[in-house]
């Protein structure tokens, strides 16, 4: 019985082990990875592998996974102006590693490259570039700024092997001194235009005073000449006129009634006022 049963177990324990070392020779990278192998002989292998199931030696190759895809990072910087004004600038990075780098970039800062190279060249760029302008200069000309950045850092960041997709200003904070300097300046250059406006305001209304004046004596004058010329003709007109008016106005109120004349030939017509009673 025992001649039968050893073998079987001898046979199950090597399948078993083979199967056992066939998992342990696999290994997985996912998408938007690449794995960096370590070989405890050879040291980092100089080619990274791609995505896909790849196959190690056990106990002697270890495969680093890393992730090549494209990271924000802010970066904080407190730097001087030119005229020696402290801004605080938010900086936004989009990077990414250099794929047939990966490496040379994993032997010199490891797997966490981005905290290790990416703060550090964004600090260096962003007190050179700003120490070049005034903080008046970072408001008025923020995007001309915002792409010497961009550009200054993309060239410094190729150096480490590391490639940048974006790279922008999301916030500067100017110190109180000079935040109050400025909306003092809104609030002059404000009432500097309302009193502007003032200005021409009564300029205008002087205007039409003159305007109105001018009429006024033109009127008169047109009158006196009609005078001069019709004697109390236009005086007689201009009576019946007013008498007319206030006919009409006594013609619609309550309380009042009109009562034409009775006789042959014309004659008074009467309006006659009417208790409410």
């Amino acid at each position: 019985m025992e001649r039968l049963v050893m073998p079987v177990v001898r046979a199950g324990a090597g399948i078993f082990g083979v199967s056992l070392i066939g998992s342990s020779c696999l290994y997985n990278v996912e998408g938007g990875h690449r794995a960096v192998m370590y070989d405890k002989i050879r040291g980092v292998l100089p080619q990274s592998v791609g995505e896909g199931t790849g196959f190690k030696i056990p106990m002697v190759q270890e495969p680093i996974i890393m992730d090549v895809r494209s990271r924000p990072k802010e970066i904080r910087s407190i730097t001087g102006t030119k005229d020696l004004q402290m801004v605080n600038i938010y900086l936004r990075v989009l990077s990414r590693p250099r794929v047939d780098k990966l490496p040379v970039i994993f032997q010199k800062y490891n797997t966490n490259w981005e905290d290790r190279v990416i703060p550090s060249i964004g600090n260096e760029v962003l007190k050179s570039v700003v120490a070049q302008y005034n903080a008046e200069q970072l408001l008025s000309m923020r995007e001309q700024i915002s792409t010497q950045i961009r550009s200054t850092l993309t060239k410094r960041a190729d150096n480490f092997d590391i490639i940048l997709d974006d790279v922008s200003i999301t916030h500067l904070v100017f110190g109180k001194e000079f935040s109050g300097a400025i909306e003092q300046k809104q609030v002059a250059q404000q009432e500097a235009e309302r009193q502007t406006y003032i200005v021409a305001k009564a300029e205008q209304e002087k205007k039409a005073s003159v305007i109105r004046a001018e009429g006024e004596a033109a009127a008169a004058e047109i009158i006196s000449r009609a005078l001069e010329e019709c004697g109390t003709g236009l005086i007689e007109v201009r009576r019946i006129d007013a008498a007319k008016e206030v006919a009409e106005s006594l013609s619609r109120a309550r309380g009042v009634t009109y009562l034409p004349s009775g006789g042959q030939g014309g004659g008074s017509n009467l309006l006659l006022g009417l208790s409410d009673r």
